[in-house]
């Protein structure tokens, strides 16, 4: 029973910023928008959280200056694409290779440098729970926050005339536009909602998962992100599911590791990305029906 706890635990840790991030995408792909750049967006949060509650002790002005950060790196995709009608996919790709070297680079003296961050908070009464007390109930407020982030957002796109323009943006901006709405600005929202969710996913890492600053800490993460929206089949829902799935691929192999597991230590680190390719060939298979928003990638050609 305490193995499994720890193991569900370490999962809950693990699959927290991959959520944060993967929920962001599905906010942008919905709009219609396309970013490959959520691991620029997170490692870029990442520092930017972790050196301004390095410079303040404030975690919250750590977690606010992280989902700047991230908006901010994806407003120069949403300007290639949205403003001068760029390739989505190259401007998502060069966003980061860009985010991850300027992070990199301006973190360097921060490294090995720790800072308060976030502590346990156990929720009385729920952490005493057989099991699933300690795993689930005994975290930081950002794993709370992530636990109800998912049921927020699917209310804002299925049950609001927000949520119903935003995916118009998506669907049909053709369509959107003639009946009076604004396909570009709701692009706008989506690609900024994006960029500040992954960059509070990279602020997990570095002030509640580590409390310090290493470089390229994402490790991947991003990616995984990108393609946890299509296993979700863009639903904010099935997010959880999948970013808890890596999550207790990563925690598995670390704790094989340290059980001194005779497999081969670089197997190991690759499940979790072997799990990334298996999954999107089975929600390659399964999907078939629920496909993507149609728009999406798709620039919005400018009126005459």
């Amino acid at each position: 029973m305490s193995m499994a706890s720890q193991l569900l635990d370490a999962t809950v840790q693990a699959g927290t910023p991959i959520l944060y991030a993967t929920l962001g995408e599905i906010v942008a792909e919905r709009s219609g928008v396309l970013n490959l750049g959520v691991e620029g967006m997170m490692i870029v949060g990442a520092l930017a959280g972790f050196a301004t509650c390095y410079a303040t002790g404030s975690p919250w002005l750590g977690v606010l200056a992280a989902g700047i950060a991230g908006m901010l790196l994806s407003s120069v995709h949403g300007a290639v694409c949205l403003v001068f009608q760029g390739n989505q996919v190259v401007s998502g790709l060069a966003l980061t290779i860009f985010g991850v070297g300027l992070a990199n680079f301006l973190g360097a003296p921060l490294v090995g440098v720790t800072a308060a961050g976030f502590g346990t908070l156990p929720i009385p009464g729920l952490d005493a729970l057989p099991l699933v007390g300690q795993a689930l109930f005994s975290h930081d407020v950002l794993v709370y926050i992530s636990y109800i982030l998912p049921l927020l957002l699917w209310l804002l796109l299925e049950r609001t005339s927000l949520g119903l323009s935003l995916r118009s943006a998506g669907q049909n901006p053709e369509a959107a536009a003639a009946v009076g709405l604004n396909p570009v600005a709701m692009r706008w929202l989506g690609t900024l909602t994006g960029g500040f969710l992954a960059g509070v996913g990279g602020a997990y890492l570095s002030l509640a998962a580590t409390h310090m600053w290493t470089n390229s800490m994402t490790a991947g993460r991003g990616w995984i992100a990108v393609a946890l929206v299509i296993f979700a089949f863009w639903r904010p829902g099935r997010a959880i599911f999948g970013a808890y799935l890596f999550g207790a691929a990563m925690s598995l192999q670390l704790r094989l590791q340290a059980m001194g597991a005779t497999v081969p230590s670089s197997f190991l680190h690759m499940l979790p990305y072997v799990l990334t390719v298996l999954v999107l060939v089975v929600s390659g298979v399964r999907g078939r029906g629920r496909a993507a928003p149609a728009a999406l990638g798709v620039n919005i050609e400018p009126s005459e």
